[in-house]
């Protein structure tokens, strides 16, 4: 058995049900976990207080209403971020009271008009209330919901002395989400932050790879258990030989939205062997999931 290959395919609510409700808001983790979802994904990036929080990226111009409170306005600037310039306003340069004050909207209203009903209703959430809702939906499902934080440009927030790694293990092992037995899947697009984490917890470790990057199965398989690669770079031999270098293989993301037949395509993965989906609906994907998986019943 290949190191965290489960049972079943997993089911990753991205951002919670984002597909239903904004990104990253309490209300998107629920509804995934109620859809059936297996773990739910938080991105994490901290306050200026050193608390982290769940946001797609530090600028949040896009996620919230920040815009619209002008006694925040002089804190509007440019950062390079990522190796790329962005501007607008920093959860790093918010205490946490601070952003408690803004509410979350919809990051991509054209593709997800009916998500912006929603805009106003909620609050940026803490990775602490992310691990109690787990705890809480877990108990309430009478099964076990995983976490699946991935940490948002780490380097830079290690750069301005906010460093996400310790804070992000202290929260999981308060929450007792940590560890081999745990729950939760670590996961980054930066190599040097994998390596640091591999030193540090025996949760996997999962690498992120972009549709346009190089896949080194065998590097990724000196530090990380799971190869966690955009869609498009999954074929049956990519996932074979990961299987073969001892690492599971977890797709994102899926979207209803943007593909002619959403079944056909979560199809088409389990078929080339994929252990874990990322998705953005997850309900329709634990359905697709179900379906395919009768399938191999009825043909062996």
């Amino acid at each position: 058995m290949i190191a965290h290959v489960t049972a079943l395919p997993l089911v990753v609510g991205h951002r919670g049900a984002s597909g239903h409700r904004p990104e990253h808001t309490l209300a998107s983790y629920r509804l995934a976990a109620r859809m059936g979802a297996d773990i739910i994904e938080p991105d994490l990036v901290s306050t200026q207080d050193g608390v982290l929080v769940a946001r797609h990226e530090n600028e949040i111009s896009g996620t919230t209403d920040v815009a619209s409170h002008p006694e925040f306005a002089d804190r509007h600037c440019t950062k390079v971020v990522g190796g790329r310039e962005v501007t607008g306003w920093f959860t790093e340069d918010f205490t946490l009271a601070e952003l408690r004050t803004l509410r979350a909207v919809e990051r991509c209203p054209d593709l997800r008009p009916d998500n912006t009903r929603y805009d106003g209703l909620w609050a940026v959430p803490t990775l602490d209330e992310i691990c109690a809702l787990v705890h809480h939906e877990s108990r309430r499902a009478g099964r076990r919901i995983g976490i699946y934080p991935e940490t948002k440009h780490p380097s830079y927030f290690a750069s301005i002395g906010l460093p996400l790694e310790g804070t992000m293990l202290e929260v999981l092992a308060r929450h007792r989400l940590d560890g081999p037995g745990g729950r939760a899947y670590l996961q980054s697009f930066e190599e040097g932050n994998l390596r640091e984490l591999a030193g540090r917890t025996e949760s996997p470790l999962v690498q992120l790879l972009g549709a346009d990057a190089e896949v080194d199965v065998a590097r990724v398989a000196t530090y990380a258990q799971v190869l966690g690669v955009h869609k498009s770079l999954v074929t049956p031999g990519l996932v074979a030989e990961a299987h073969a270098a001892g690492l599971a293989v977890h797709a994102w993301t899926l979207r209803a939205e943007l593909v002619p037949d959403p079944y056909a395509e979560v199809r088409e993965l389990l078929d080339a062997g994929v252990d874990g989906l990322f998705s953005d609906q997850p309900g329709l994907t634990v359905q697709a999931r179900s379906e395919w998986l009768s399938l191999q019943e009825r043909t062996g």
